[in-house]
């Protein structure tokens, strides 16, 4: 077994000066630094995305479309946020524009079960030698799950996106969304109760 150690605090500001150095270059127009920037963050904000969309496509091109407005918008980043706070303000600005553009329903990815508490999404861990009724039990439930999930409206979906899927807390969403943390925090209960009652109506898969 290999143990890693984690970062140091000196470490951590190594990073972030690296960081910065890298944003200033792209703010000098310096196309191979804004090359990097874009490998270092594209995983992030295509996972970011799909989260978001449900939908592998769709990612792909919100992601195109978010470095792009990266790329036209970089000299407007003071430095006040986190960097990645501010491209995942972009990422979900991105799905809101694109979402007011077509109301079209997308599938979406998130494999989650809804609770209602802090820890209200948590990813469901299959029994090794799971039988088969229970297989289909599991589907089925993930099914309903999915729908509910993809019946939310957009500001909620993303929302539940960037809680509980990308961990980010109040604060972070709060700057990304443009919103007071306390509508942050009643829209992401306000989801979990419609999620709640959706899933209520399943008594048989979520009693």
């Amino acid at each position: 077994m290999v143990f890693r150690a984690s970062k140091t605090g000196v470490d951590r500001e190594s990073e972030r000066a690296g960081e910065r150095a890298l944003i200033q270059r792209c703010k000098n127009g310096d196309i191979g630094a804004f090359n990097e920037l874009y490998g270092r963050f594209e995983k992030r904000v295509f996972n970011c995305a799909y989260h978001i969309s449900g939908n592998y496509n769709d990612a792909c091109d919100i992601t195109q479309e978010a470095f792009i407005r990266v790329y036209n918008s970089i000299q407007t980043f003071r430095g006040d946020a986190n960097f990645l706070t501010w491209i995942y303000r972009i990422v979900t600005n991105v799905y809101l524009d694109e979402r007011k553009k077509s109301k079209a329903h997308r599938q979406t990815s998130l494999d989650e079960y809804i609770e209602l508490d802090e820890n209200s999404v948590t990813r469901q861990i299959e029994d090794e030698n799971p039988l088969p009724a229970e297989v289909m039990e599991a589907k089925e439930r993930a099914e309903v799950v999915r729908a509910a999930i993809n019946s939310l409206p957009e500001y909620q979906r993303a929302i539940v996106t960037l809680y509980h899927v990308e961990d980010l807390s109040y604060d972070e969403i709060a700057d990304i969304l443009q919103l007071p943390i306390g509508t942050v925090k009643s829209r992401l209960n306000r989801a979990r109760l419609a999620l709640a009652d959706i899933l209520a109506a399943r008594p048989e898969l979520f009693g």
